[in-house]
């Protein structure tokens, strides 16, 4: 491995920050910015703060946010809400008319039906289907494509929904906006801005925070971990008098729990070696970073950070409503339990409050115009909430206790949370990981916490605070029953992050107490499957403006053809250095999404491949760069005339085609040698290159030559016959025979569209090849084409399904097909098959579907019209987005129609003319059923109980087997059988669509 390269040329400090500063900022003092701005950028609340450079006496300052309160009535606050409302049309006309007899700054009343902060919370609990809440929180779900328009979760019908992204950059937009009007001289644009994010986001949620900034019109920022933003707050509120309070060994504490996420960090108080000159200092000033005191130095450093947990007050506000739901007769509908949520929240907030009263009722107003006798009232006392709360989530608990692994029990807002909602539990884990991180100095004679700083909303409540110290007594006190760590006091939780984010921006220019940041998280790329094994390419004390390059092992690469780096990341392997091979741990790393890319290089045209090795950056605002580089050039001197490639993070591969790239399940089902796949590519050159065989006998050929039935051949095989078969593409013209045979093989060694490496560019090329490119207009080759988009589905992109769509409409609703036709059938299958696919794009098919069952002249094809229509109503999709499953109501009224349909009437099937048929019929009615009314523990998606009575009574007439009465009594996963009935074909081994 190199030695790290560090290609600024003022060449950074050792002890730099997490994000250094850009050369444009390292300047004079009169052609720096005037006022130096820190935003938190939180999940229940934002918060801007400032230093104005040129006062008198330079302090951090809380903007007042201007925003709407009400309809008609703006206030300015200290906090904006992180929430995002669309007006309902009554709204829309009552706002409008409030501003006409107002001046109003344009940024308040555009868009006109949309609003943020303080009104969009209070609408929102009202009519939750228009608001988006926890945005940041979905900024860091992995399991979704984070820059879709997938928000509001379950939102209404007629709201137009909005990315993670998009929902961060109106809040970003709203406070640039305002700070530009009162401050028209200094926009903030082009001020010093600090914007702040939890330490355990991943690359891609910082990237995504990046982008958010520059569409709200902020294209140069910083970023810095919240935890250590609260940290500077409290510098800032000491500057006279922090050296009295810590010493050298001390071990630091930062506990900031806030509206969705828990996030860990630990300070080490060490002797600083020497004074340097870094590059936040402005020519000629001294930095304070270093402080004597008794004729040693004290310097901050921050060791470690937790892992992203998707814990904090969304958790505590759903406890409460659970348990005062616990009360009422029957659980609430979906949209009253969003009430109850949201009224939660203020519950939340009076009862952990110290001056709380013994109990609280909490009203929901009726729906509709009985609103007296639909109203909900429900008391909870603060003994109920301390059993829910202190009891819940911080208990206590021993040091070696164990997070309990699973599933959360929350599953209504579709969010990733922590199976095990106790938060002494992770605590006590990330303190057993990192006892002896940073134990390296001789000053250091204790491993236990000496100094807790506590942040974010959730720890305003004494009683939470006082549990935490209790548990870090009880952990480290050993013999002496009277110690506990002492609290570093903070008057206002809710502003410290950005008012430290604001001191950080002053700290660049080398003002103020420094913090010395590692990266504290370790960064691996993966390169073996049998075993799983990675490589180290960023280490844990890497510094912003470093390069590491990964020459131990260079890597021979094809060029124009993809490959995929599937990435780890650890917060507790931090020894590890670049180059190191590692056996991949999934308890100590986590996967990343992986990223992709395909050499493509101008002057190797004539050259199949390349040798390359790996370089990594950690950039100055704390994200990450992977370049690939010709080895050839590696060496040279000059960066800019080497080939270099940038590899991007591949945002939707949890949700899209790569899901299993960490796990490799497609890939160590079989590796096959290069003989076999020559011998494959034999065969199918005698059928499509010389035309010596015929094509119908090519599958049989292929079986033979591989002494493998067809279901047994493992993905990596599949994908190399796809490979044979993309290179003889124009060879499938020689007949209608020849098209439809290359047709049915290219889309069964591609299905199902993803669980290999790689496999979106192949279906990417695919679709480019063959998408309205047929040659043989005849009615097998198109029923072979609809098989082929069929198989591949999971791996098309949501814009390839809806062009699918648009022609399956104007076929399945035209007539012109033969309900007994082959085409028909696999038009019907195709259709449900296309997961991505908007609500009423796939209620409008459902519907065509319904209408065909009640044809009996179409009964030959029931099967096929029960099969599409139990994916399309399905409650938990095979590959697709859980945002676009239809709701419970329309699922009922699928269900209503199914059961009322003469077909699925539980005859014997020997009554019938055509007993196999019938079978046929029942066997496909019990799946779609079942998949309808599967429970899934959403009550956004589970239909009403008595319904799935209903649906039980008559999958018991089916005779269906007991595992599906199972499913829709309790829920669960289909195995692997079923799993293939659903796919409509047989899975590649080691694949699973789910």
């Amino acid at each position: 491995m190199s030695a790290p390269k560090d290609p600024s040329p003022d060449n950074s400090s050792p002890n730099a920050d997490s994000a250094n500063i850009p050369d444009a900022a390292v300047s004079d003092e009169q052609d720096a910015p005037r006022y130096c701005i820190g935003i938190d950028l939180g999940t229940t609340n934002c918060v801007l703060s400032f230093v104005d450079t040129l006062a008198p006496n330079r302090q951090v300052q809380v903007f007042q946010v201007p925003q709407w309160v009400d309809l008609d009535t703006l206030e300015s606050r200290t906090t904006l809400p992180s929430f995002h409302y669309t007006l309902t049309q009554s709204e829309a006309t009552a706002a409008d008319n409030a501003k006409k007899n107002r001046n109003v700054a344009r940024y308040l009343v555009e868009p006109a039906n949309e609003r943020v902060g303080e009104f969009a919370r209070n609408a929102g609990s009202i009519h939750p289907g228009r608001l988006i809440a926890s945005a940041k929180s979905w900024l860091s779900h992995e399991g979704v494509d984070r820059s879709a328009d997938l928000l509001p979760w379950h939102g209404d019908t007629d709201v137009a929904k909005k990315s993670p992204m998009s929902a961060s950059a109106a809040y970003l937009e709203h406070l640039r906006l305002a700070w530009d009007d009162a401050h028209p001289d200094s926009p903030m644009a082009d001020q010093d801005v600090v914007v702040t994010l939890p330490a355990s986001f991943d690359e891609v949620a910082r990237e995504l925070t990046v982008a958010a900034a520059a569409r709200a019109g902020l294209p140069r920022i910083q970023l810095i971990e919240e935890p250590q933003a609260a940290f500077y707050a409290w510098l800032d509120r000491h500057s006279d008098d922090w050296a009295s309070l810590v010493r050298v060994g001390q071990l630091i504490l930062v506990c900031d729990i806030g509206g969705g996420t828990t996030d860990l960090t630990l300070i080490r108080v060490r002797p600083a070696t020497a004074k340097t000159s870094t590059p936040e200092q402005i020519e000629g000033e001294s930095s304070e970073s270093d402080v004597e005191m008794d004729g040693a130095s004290l310097q901050f450093h921050r060791i470690a950070v937790g892992k992203h947990l998707i814990l904090g007050g969304d958790n505590l506000d759903l406890a409460i409503a659970k348990s005062a739901e616990a009360k009422l007769d029957a659980p609430l509908p979906a949209r009253r339990w969003q009430q109850l949520v949201a009224a939660s929240r203020g519950v939340k907030e009076m009862m952990l409050s110290n001056n709380r009263p013994s109990e609280t009722t909490i009203h929901l107003a009726g729906e509709g115009s009985s609103l007296i006798g639909g109203s909900v009232s429900v008391n909870v006392s603060a003994e109920q909430v301390d059993q829910v709360l202190l009891d819940g989530f911080f208990p206590n608990v021993p040091l070696d206790a164990e997070v309990v692994g699973g599933q959360s029990g929350f599953q209504e807002l579709g969010l990733p949370y922590a199976s095990d909602p106790a938060i002494t539990k992770h605590l006590a884990e990330f303190l057993r990981a990192h006892r002896d991180t940073g134990v390296d100095d001789e000053q250091v004679d204790s491993q236990r916490v000496d100094l807790v700083l506590f942040n974010g909303g959730v720890l305003r409540s004494s009683a939470i605070q006082d549990r935490i110290v209790s548990c870090l007594a009880n952990w480290f006190g050993e013999d002496d029953y009277d110690w506990k760590p002492q609290t570093l006091q903070s008057p206002r939780l809710d502003l410290a992050v950005s008012q430290g984010a604001a001191y950080y921006a002053l700290v660049r220019r080398g003002e103020g107490v420094r913090i010395a940041a590692n990266l504290a998280r370790t960064y691996f790329m993966q390169i073996s499957n049998s075993p799983p094994r990675a490589v180290c390419m960023i280490p844990a004390d890497a510094q912003p403006g470093q390069t590491y390059r990964i020459d131990s092992l260079p890597m021979e690469l094809r060029v124009g053809v993809p490959v995929s780096f599937p990435l780890w990341v650890s917060s507790t392997r931090l020894a590890d250095r670049p180059g190191d091979v590692v056996d991949i741990d999934p308890s100590e790393m986590t996967a990343l999404p992986p990223i992709h890319t395909a050499l493509q290089d101008r002057k190797r045209k004539k050259e199949s491949s390349m040798q390359i090795v790996v370089e990594t950056h950690l950039t100055e605002i704390g994200t990450i760069g992977v370049y690939c580089v010709s080895a050839g050039d590696a060496a040279k001197s000059d960066a800019t005339k080497s080939r270099r490639w940038k590899l991007d993070f591949d945002i939707r591969a949890t949700l899209e085609t790569d899901r299993e790239a960490h796990q490799g399940g497609g890939e160590a089902s079989g590796i096959v040698d290069e003989e076999t796949l020559q011998d494959c590519d034999k065969q199918i050159d005698a059928v499509f290159v010389h035309g010596d065989e015929k094509p119908a006998k090519l599958v049989r050929r292929l079986q033979t030559t591989l002494d493998l039935k067809r279901e047994q051949w493992p993905p990596v095989l599949l994908r190399g016959i796809w490979e044979s078969l993309m290179r003889v593409e124009t060879h499938r013209r020689r007949s209608p025979a020849h098209e439809a045979r290359w047709l049915n093989l290219l889309g069964y060694s591609l299905r199902p569209g993803y669980g290999v490496a790689v496999d979106d560019w192949r279906t990417a090329t695919t679709w480019r090849t063959l998408f309205g490119k047929i040659a043989h207009d005849d009615p097998q080759t198109r029923a072979e084409t609809m098989i082929l988009w069929r198989r591949i589905a999971g791996g098309l992109t949501e814009g390839q399904q809806a062009q699918l769509a648009n022609v399956l409409k104007r076929t399945l609703t035209s007539g012109g097909l033969r309900p007994e036709s082959a085409e028909a059938l696999e038009s019907w299958r195709l259709a449900g098959s296309l997961e991505r696919l908007p609500i009423q794009e796939k209620l409008d098919l459902i519907r065509a579907a319904l209408a065909q069952l009640e044809r009996k002249k179409a009964r030959s094809l029931y099967p096929a019209l029960l099969w599409a229509i139990g994916r399309m109503a399905t409650r938990i999709p095979a590959y697709g987005p859980i945002n676009w499953v239809l709701g419970a109501r329309d699922a009922t009224d699928v269900i209503n129609r199914l059961l009322s349909n003469p077909a699925l009437r539980p005859v014997a099937p020997e009554s019938t003319d055509d007993p196999g048929l019938t079978q046929h019929i029942h066997t496909a009615a019990s799946l779609a059923l079942t998949q309808i009314s599967r429970r899934c523990n959403d009550r956004f998606r589970d239909l009403e109980e008595t319904d799935r009575t209903r649906v039980i009574r008559q999958l018991r007439d089916l005779s269906a087997p007991e595992h599906f009465v199972r499913l829709v009594e309790e829920g669960g996963q289909f195995d692997h059988e079923e799993q293939a009935a659903i796919f409509g074909d047989s899975l590649p081994l080691g694949i699973e669509l789910r």
